[in-house]
């Protein structure tokens, strides 16, 4: 780390800006280009006209909450250039702001190289999401700044981000029950949150109309989930076994999530008793964050960029505890190079659809086990203090 210090001081967080200027620049050039808001601007389109939002019988279009459309409006009355150009910064912005507040709350010494050198690794895997305007990148800060908020108890911050992930995606609500888990005080805000996000776009269309969407979209949801022969070729942990030619039955799928959904529960609670305040909550949100890119069945390359700076963060953490080391090192070259699969066209169609979720699994897994025996240390040095003879007298 001494080495590596000096140079991701200010280097990684000046990288991370720069490229997201660049897409700035990009997204003027050409707004449509390697974008995702055409689908964005077609739903608030429809839902200004009063037209059907949803076509259950395609498993692409538009894929999001009708709240999603009734707000993306003002954006979309701003042009594609301009309301592109907005709706970046926003997801950009809360992004970043969720890591920086992540970071204070680790606490210790070179925060400003933890903060440089996560986003430095993340930025390969992050970039694409950014590029295309994906709400992945909204949903990933508003899903950390929900966990951070409601670990710290704060009940108006735990609404307002549980509605602005629910509004991004509707996967979000993997993270409002993982929360509700660790905090049942805070369940009655999180239903509440949910409530006004169902609410909120009858402010601004006929209920009959909403409530028709409403129905759209609960069968489109059902469809994409129980579906097995649409064009979509999802990249989440069945694709590797895909790829070889040995498919998961969807039972079988099911039967890993249900698996895989108790166990993140199961260390999302150990973390959240046993590691350090800081340390927990990025622990908490790595494990969420696992799970809704690797075992959700909606998952696409880009989706991986949701994993992409929490991973940062924490193998910057992991080098900083232990100085550096052959793991850390190990897993900063797979998650910056995993994130470059998608430059170059040839090594993209070979690593597609499995190598991501292969190596996400390899990070996340590695630093799941790094946060569980840190947690498992502390317990052990707390079992010895309390276990010391008082001196009398």
């Amino acid at each position: 780390m001494t080495i590596s210090k000096p140079v991701f001081d200010r280097l990684g967080f000046g990288l991370w800006i720069g490229a997201f200027l660049v897409v700035l620049v990009l997204v003027l050039w050409a707004p449509d280009t390697r974008s995702v808001l055409l689908a964005y601007r077609y739903g608030s389109e429809e839902f200004l006209a009063g037209r059907p939002l949803y076509n259950i019988q395609s498993e692409m279009g538009y894929l999001y909450a009708p709240a999603f459309a009734a707000l993306y409006i003002p954006l979309f009355k701003l042009g594609p250039h301009l309301g592109g150009l907005v709706w970046h910064i926003i997801g950009f912005a809360v992004l970043t702001f969720a890591a920086m507040r992540q970071v204070r709350k680790l606490g210790g010494g070179e925060l400003t190289w933890l903060l440089s050198f996560g986003l430095f690794l993340a930025l390969p895997m992050s970039l694409g999401a950014i590029r295309n305007g994906q709400a992945t990148i909204l949903l990933t800060g508003a899903c950390w700044l929900l966990t951070l908020s409601a670990l710290e108890g704060r009940r108006a911050e735990t609404f307002f981000w549980a509605s602005v992930a629910i509004i991004a995606k509707p996967t979000a609500v993997i993270m409002l029950l993982l929360v509700g888990a660790l905090r049942f005080r805070l369940i009655p805000v999180l239903v509440l949150a949910v409530l006004f996000v169902i609410a909120l776009p009858y402010a601004f269309a006929p209920a009959a109309y909403l409530t028709e969407q409403y129905r759209l979209f609960a069968g489109m949801l059902t469809s994409m989930a129980v579906d097995n022969t649409s064009h979509f070729v999802p990249t989440d942990f069945t694709a590797p076994f895909t790829k070889v030619g040995l498919p998961i039955p969807e039972f079988g799928a099911t039967i890993v999530r249900i698996v895989m959904a108790l166990f993140t529960l199961s260390m999302v609670v150990w973390f959240d008793r046993k590691l350090e305040r800081g340390t927990a909550e990025l622990a908490i949100f790595l494990t969420a964050a696992f799970y809704m890119c690797v075992f959700n069945p909606r998952v696409e390359p880009n989706t991986y960029a949701m994993i992409a700076v929490p991973a940062g963060l924490a193998i910057a953490l992991l080098w900083r505890e232990e100085r550096g080391g052959v793991l850390a090192s190990i897993l900063s070259v797979i998650l910056f190079v995993t994130g470059l699969t998608g430059i170059e066209r040839h090594i993209q169609d070979f690593t597609y659809p499995w190598f991501r979720p292969i190596a996400v699994t390899v990070i996340a897994g590695s630093l799941i086990w790094w946060f569980w025996a840190k947690a498992r240390d502390k317990v052990a040095r707390d079992k010895v203090m309390n276990e010391r003879p008082i001196a009398n007298g």
